[in-house]
Order: structure tokens, then sequence, then C-alpha cells
């Protein structure tokens, strides 16, 4: 399956959509401008969608909108993703609430930790 990058002007108003919280941080996740809070990832793009990560009863109501359940590649859905629908990431104002909805679910999430590294073994040299 060929991957697209996202074109510049989404990127560029997904961007401005983001929360002006000074703890997320934006950095690429697939290659992909992506939102984090805590190491969490709560908000995205992909190709030419931008994604949410969103509670169960928002993702429900949402789903029962219109949005999809994001869906990378055929038949494996993320969870807890939704792909905004067009019209309204469109619209900035309706984009930015979609990103604010995902940022307050994010707030709620326990913080990842990078697991502990693991003792190296050193070589033991092969008898003979």
């Amino acid at each position: 399956m060929q991957w697209k990058k996202t074109p510049p002007e989404l990127a560029a108003t997904f961007d401005k959509a983001a929360p002006k919280d000074p703890k997320v941080v934006r950095k690429p996740m697939f290659g992909y401008p992506a939102l984090f809070l805590n190491g969490n990832m709560f908000a995205g793009t992909f190709q030419d969608k931008i994604v949410a990560r969103l509670a169960d009863d928002a993702r429900t109501r949402a789903l029962k909108a219109g949005a999809k359940q994001f869906e990378p590649m055929p038949g494996r859905p993320m969870k807890e993703y939704v792909v905004v629908p067009a019209t309204d990431v469109a619209k900035p104002a309706a984009l930015a609430k979609w990103i604010a909805q995902a940022h307050a679910y994010a707030v709620t999430l326990p913080e990842k930790t990078k697991p502990a590294k693991k003792a190296t073994k050193k070589a033991t040299p092969k008898r003979r």
C-alpha cells in the first residue's frame, strides 16, 4: 500500500488548530504531523485526513454524527481514533473543537514512560 504525504496546506491547518498548551508536543508519527500530551498521541494527520483520539462517549457521538473509524490500513482500525469529517476540517473553529476534545481526553490518560533499558550481556568467549 502506497502512503502519500500530508498536503502542506492541511498540515498548516492542523497546526493552527493545535491547543496552546505548552505541554503539547508536535512530532511526527509514521512520518505524519501529530500532537502528543504526556507521551500519548491525541491527534494527527494521515495522508489527506486529520484524526482525533476521543473518549468512548465522545467517539460514540462522533460516529453517530457521521465521523468514520480511523483505519490506517484496511481491516486494522485504531480503536480510539476517528477521522474528522472534511466539512469540519474546512472550518477552523470546528476543527479546533475536535482537537480540543481530543486534548481533553489526553489529559485523562496516564503518562507514558519509556521502558527501562535492559542490562546488556557481556560477550562470553566461546569454549573450544
